[in-house]
């Protein structure tokens, strides 16, 4: 409540919905959800209102326990996120989630568009279950997570236009470090994220995947697309500094912890079939306690 109050929300259906999104993030983004605690209070409720939308997206999309049929779910997402943009063009909103974040969208002017490429981002979802190349992947990728990096950018006050570059590729980076992470939970999907051409030239067909047995052509084929997320990592270290001094601490330990899950796939000798790699709760604690002293000196 003490955020809520600091960020000036007040009204009863907005204190809901926020309160809404900060449960969905809370319950499903626990490493965003500690990242965002780096933040002050004033702009933490936004950052769960921008979460709790691509959550509730995301549940209708990947939701395994859904009697609906893909046809189905594109239709209810399709419903759901132009009422959404609707609600955005007139100011406001009734929907339980999206009431919080049309609120930021307008508080903060973020573009709609961004809105418009993450909706389709998640329809392609019901529609694509893999890509060719890594810039077929790049269209994907944009709208599912570069946007949300481009979204948090006005929240986390840029001190230069060129904080808005970096954002883009680190929430790039963390997207293709789930990919990795995720390759098996994907494959239940009807998914693969890794671009096929790629997997190709390391000598991983689709049906290798599927079989779901770690070779050392996998393992190559692995260790090439964590060193795109590194270098992308590495693309946006500079841009954090490009941010109000109170957001940094914020995105540096989610950059190293969401970028760390590439760190996991590598301790578990990239046998991401058999292990999912996890974050340990001492190397979040490891990163989030120095982030909490820089927040705290930086307020």
């Amino acid at each position: 409540m003490n955020e809520l109050r600091a960020a000036g929300i007040t009204e009863p259906r907005l204190l809901a919905s926020y309160k809404a999104c900060k449960k969905l993030n809370a319950e499903h983004g626990k490493t965003y959800y500690l990242a965002t605690l780096l933040l002050p209070p004033a702009k933490r409720p936004f950052v769960h209102a921008l979460y709790g939308f691509a959550r509730y997206a995301d549940e209708i999309v990947d939701d395994l326990a859904s009697t609906l049929t893909d046809i189905e779910k594109a239709k209810l997402l399709q419903n759901w996120g132009d009422g959404v943009l609707t609600d955005i063009d007139k100011g406001s909103s009734e929907d339980p989630i999206g009431a919080a974040f049309v609120d930021t969208i307008k508080r903060w002017d973020i573009s709609p568009d961004y809105v418009r490429a993450f909706l389709e981002s998640m329809t392609m979802d019901l529609t694509i279950t893999e890509y060719q190349s890594y810039d077929d992947l790049y269209k994907y990728v944009y709208g599912s997570a570069a946007v949300i990096g481009l979204q948090m950018v006005p929240i986390l006050e840029p001190l230069s236009p060129d904080a808005i570059k970096a954002a883009q590729s680190l929430g790039v980076a963390f997207q293709l470090a789930n990919f990795i992470r995720d390759v098996n939970e994907d494959l239940d999907r009807g998914r693969v994220y890794l671009p096929m051409a790629e997997l190709a030239e390391h000598g991983v067909t689709r049906a290798d995947l599927e079989k779901r047995v770690l070779t050392p052509n996998i393992v190559d084929a692995l260790k090439f697309q964590i060193s795109r997320v590194r270098q992308l990592q590495e693309e946006a270290r500079g841009g954090i500094a490009l941010l109000h001094p109170t957001s940094r601490p914020c995105i540096e330990a989610a950059s190293e912890l969401y970028c760390g899950i590439v760190d996991e796939v590598e301790k578990i000798n990239y046998d991401i079939f058999n292990r999912r790699a996890k974050t340990s709760t001492w190397r979040r604690l490891g990163v989030f306690i120095p982030a909490l002293a820089k927040a705290r000196a930086a307020r």
